[in-house]
């Protein structure tokens, strides 16, 4: 009887199964970065990236010259100001920027077709230039405009300069990534794929290999007309080429009556929309990334300490709310975004290894925990290692496991 009834169990839940592992597939086994950098394309060359590597350094050394000094500027306990401050130092030199993102949209505004023709492809030379001296960041890209009516034309022609010109450099790598601005409804994301397939098939890029984001800062992307949230239908319609949903503050915030004083990241409406967004890509392998602080740390001391202050709140709220990802918009927000986010994987480093190792049998933690707290504990640990907050001797040490036995706990599949 047992048999019988397990088969035809098997054949009545078979469509449910498969679209169960096709639209909630896990992660994709890549690392997420930790913010994306928005650059105006007629601001960027390919000496941005160094540039905006200086600033930061020069920001942090000028406000903040000492850890005791960063201590005391950001309000942080000693102990973990003289972690981080010399790791920060290091990765600013080292890799300042993690996503890169070029904007033809807000932050480049509209143009005559001859001048944003010309910085389609001045930008994609440069980051052609980058990628051949191995200077690009990990993650690197463009954002388009919208495909809504007025300015659906000139977004597709720029997406296809730019991809044209990477491509015909042979300068198109797995990092590259499009951020699609405005979404308002499904019937955009299919036409987004299909504006993908053609520009891969003139330019002979491989088939499905452009992946973009979908920028959430329209209450059509939350709410449609019907009352539910078309997130879900969205990344879907991307047939497994949206990579992140990428919320707005700004404009989303504006869209729904706040008032300019009141447009924040932690703003009740910003809050919900984000709920939405991580529930929407919950299992699907989709980024969640937050928004940005228009608050810009430039200024005397007094005013850059605070812009850091406000900064680094904003980023580990984020952090806590389980967003790992969120946008800088100036050189001198990537102190305070690297401080922030170096805290919150070396402030919870030692409690979260031994509750790993009493996990796998190290010991007692004081927890009972399951697989799936034992996945989190080692999915924060692998984010830690990632964007350089620890290093792997130090987990080592604490847990006695490597980087693969790291990623099989937190369920995040090994790439070759």
């Amino acid at each position: 009887m047992e048999d019988a009834l397990l088969a035809e169990l098997d054949r009545r839940l078979a469509d449910a199964d498969a679209e169960l592992a096709a639209t909630y597939p896990g992660e994709r086994g890549v690392r997420q970065p930790v913010h994306t950098v928005y650059v105006p394309a007629d601001r960027f060359d390919a000496g941005t990236v160094g540039e905006w590597g200086q600033g930061a350094r020069d920001a942090l050394v000028r406000h903040a010259s000492s850890r005791a000094e960063l201590a005391e500027a950001l309000e942080l306990p000693t102990n973990l100001s003289a972690e981080v401050y010399g790791r920060v130092l290091a990765k600013l030199e080292r890799e300042p920027i993690e996503d890169l993102r070029i904007d033809f949209e807000d932050g480049y505004g509209t143009r005559p077709d001859e001048q944003e023709d010309a910085a389609a492809l001045s930008a994609a030379r440069a980051v052609a230039e980058l990628v051949k001296t191995a200077e690009v960041p990990p993650y690197y890209g463009l954002r388009i405009k919208s495909l809504e009516a007025p300015s659906r034309r000139r977004g597709v022609r720029t997406l296809d300069l730019f991809v044209g010109e990477l491509a015909a450099a042979g300068a198109l790598t797995d990092g590259f990534v499009i951020t699609l601005a405005k979404v308002t409804s499904v019937e955009q994301i299919e036409a987004m794929v299909i504006v993908l397939a053609a520009i891969e098939e003139a330019h002979g890029v491989p088939s499905g290999s452009l992946k973009f984001e979908i920028q959430v800062e329209t209450p059509q992307a939350i709410l449609a007309p019907d009352g539910t949230t078309p997130l879900g239908r969205m990344i879907r319609a991307g047939a497994g080429r949206v990579t992140g949903l990428h919320y707005g503050t700004y404009d989303y915030s504006a869209s729904l009556g706040v008032a300019a004083a009141y447009q924040s990241m932690e703003h009740p409406v910003a809050d919900h929309a984000k709920d939405v967004m991580q529930l929407a890509a919950a299992g699907t392998g989709v980024f969640v990334c937050d928004g940005s602080t228009n608050v810009l740390p430039v200024g005397d001391r007094e005013v850059v300490h605070a812009a850091w202050r406000l900064h680094l709140r904003l980023v580990r709220r984020s952090l806590a709310r389980g967003i790992y990802q969120g946008w800088d918009m100036h050189p001198a927000q990537l102190p305070s975004r690297y401080v922030a986010t170096y805290l919150f994987y070396r402030e919870g480093l030692e409690s979260a290894a031994a509750r790993l190792r009493a996990y796998l049998g190290g010991g007692d933690s004081g927890y009972l925990d399951e697989p799936a707290t034992a996945a989190a504990l080692a999915s924060y640990i692998l984010r830690g290692l990632e964007c350089g907050a620890t290093e792997l001797s130090e987990i080592n040490t604490l847990i006695g496991i490597g980087t693969p036995q790291l990623a099989k706990l937190a369920r995040r599949p090994l790439r070759p």
